[in-house]
């Protein structure tokens, strides 16, 4: 059971890294700003829901994908870290941000581009699809670390203007930093495993 709950609380963990709420803030913000107050957390909520099922699919097809394609376990857990990797960099050293204007629009965003790609976007299917090669029979565990992870990301989305107000822009920016040091440690990790069993190092 111990056992279980550490995997499923690093799961979740690894999800919320990727997800990347935090960052996602701004761009909420922004998106949504000529909605009305009162129907921005429907419009937040079915998003999120969108995007956990598209996630939660993926896991169980995740697999056969993989079948399909003929990647092998080595080269998965390597491209999932390079991808990994690169989303670390993009979180630890931030491009310049798009002003609100480019981000308005005149008619309720629909799936895109908040479930896809903004929540389900290529690094959390990638990181799922990673995820459903390695469950070791523990799919269940996994659908549960997706839902968990989702539902936290929605409520801290749902935050986001108080989150906004507390932080600043400038504390908003340095967690996401912080969080983006973090998941470059578990993207090398990833790379390592991955060319010590390509490699059969060690």
């Amino acid at each position: 059971m111990t056992t279980m709950n550490g995997e499923l609380f690093s799961s979740v963990f690894l999800l919320l890294l990727v997800l990347d709420p935090l960052g996602n803030m701004p761009f909420v913000l922004s998106l949504l700003r000529n909605t009305p107050e009162a129907r921005r957390p429907r419009i937040i909520l079915r998003e999120c829901a969108i995007a956990t099922l598209v996630l939660v699919g993926f896991l169980f097809v995740g697999d056969w994908l993989l079948y399909a394609m003929r990647l092998s376990d080595p080269a998965l857990e390597i491209a999932g870290g390079v991808i990994l990797l690169l989303i670390a960099l993009r979180m630890a050293f931030p491009p310049p941000k798009h002003t609100a204007a480019e981000h308005e629009t005149a008619t309720e965003p629909l799936i895109v581009p908040l479930a896809i790609p903004m929540i389900a976007g290529p690094s959390a299917l990638a990181t799922v699809l990673l995820a459903s090669r390695h469950s070791n029979g523990e799919t269940l565990l996994w659908v549960g670390a997706v839902v968990l992870a989702c539902l936290i990301n929605a409520a801290l989305l749902l935050a986001s203007g108080w989150f906004s107000r507390l932080f600043g822009k400038a504390g908003m920016e340095a967690l996401e930093r912080l969080m983006g040091l973090i998941l470059t440690a578990i993207a090398v990790q990833m790379l390592i495993t991955g060319i010590r069993i390509a490699f059969k190092i060690g």
